[in-house]
């Protein structure tokens, strides 16, 4: 803007802060609501069961890989098209405005709902409590995987291109092969404290990970997640 004196540079240094403002946003909306959903997750086990659904160190694994590269790559999100036709946003406005807090806090409810399923299918099933925990982390740990593709734009994710983020798609991928990874070789999954699952239990688990891709996307569609033109 300085050096070349050109209104246009001025426009282009709006919408690249824009950009950088919602890729933070999308960043602190991710690691907060799969985070709430772990806390959730943990407390309502130890308060009706007393027993807890996750281990320590497949905490510290969660947090470590499916929560830390998917964000990596939401912060490196490319800048929205209509990121321009926005209204300005106020000198005072918080991250967490229009809502955007009890977003969180609603997603992170709806990650501990579906592994808490998950963990009660597994243990009831098999009568076994690692079982409940293998199929709580399968869950938990597949759901942000799937949830970092939600949190991309406010419009819906097949309307910008589910596959456009090549960087989301590349640690997504990497996530993905080491949740399996440590799932489904013994010797990890024993470090990990997770055991083998009957087939249909790994069926109901993946089938409860890609519960909030459509819930996301009715939301979506329903306004309820929107960005505030003029």
């Amino acid at each position: 803007t300085l050096t070349d004196d050109n209104f246009a540079t001025i426009v282009e240094a709006v919408r690249q802060g824009r950009g950088i403002f919602d890729n933070i946003k999308k960043v602190v909306g991710f690691l907060l609501g799969t985070n709430v959903g772990e806390i959730l997750t943990v407390f309502f086990a130890m308060l009706i069961w007393r027993k807890s659904p996750l281990l320590p160190m497949q905490l510290l694994w969660i947090n470590l890989v499916t929560d830390s590269l998917p964000a990596i790559a939401l912060g490196m999100e490319p800048v929205e098209k209509d990121v321009m036709r926005r209204k300005p946003k106020p000198k005072t406005e918080g991250i967490f405005a229009h809502g955007y807090g009890l977003q969180i806090i609603w997603q992170g409810a709806m990650f501990a709902l579906l592994t808490l399923i998950g963990f009660l299918i597994g243990w009831k099933t098999t009568g076994d409590l690692a079982a409940g925990r293998t199929m709580a982390f399968f869950i938990l740990s597949l759901t942000q995987v799937v949830h970092s593709f939600n949190m991309r734009s406010g419009h819906s994710l097949f309307a910008i291109g589910p596959f456009s983020n090549g960087k989301l798609n590349r640690f997504a991928f990497i996530s993905f092969v080491m949740i399996i990874a440590v799932v489904f070789i013994p010797p990890l999954a024993s470090i990990f404290g997770l055991i083998m699952l009957p087939a249909r239990l790994y069926v109901y688990a993946v089938l409860l990970a890609f519960v909030p891709l459509p819930v996301l996307e009715l939301v979506k569609l329903a306004g309820l997640i929107r960005h505030h033109k003029k």
